[in-house]
């Protein structure tokens, strides 16, 4: 809870946190990843895929405009690489 809080103090707009809305469609997370987002290490997607576990962080850092979002099977290590950007 504390890298959360660090995350959000570090960002002047919005942290959004998604896990599993592959399920709300009755999808796989391959199908889900597909549609949604190509970019992803074979790796990351590989243990996404085994743990049935999909988290979707969008942080908009400085302003409403620009922001990133990080796919991953693990909540921590997504806020470790957006604390890292």
């Amino acid at each position: 809870m504390n890298k959360l809080n660090e995350l959000i103090k570090k960002t002047k707009c919005s942290v959004t946190i998604e896990i599993n809305s592959h399920k709300e469609t009755y999808s796989t997370i391959s199908d889900y990843i597909e549609r949604e987002f190509s970019e992803l290490s074979d790796e990351v997607f590989n243990k996404m895929v085994e743990l049935d576990s999909c988290i979707c962080l969008s942080v908009y850092p400085d302003t409403p405009i620009g922001f990133y979002v990080i796919y991953h099977y693990d909540l921590e290590m997504a806020i470790d690489i957006a604390l890292d950007n």
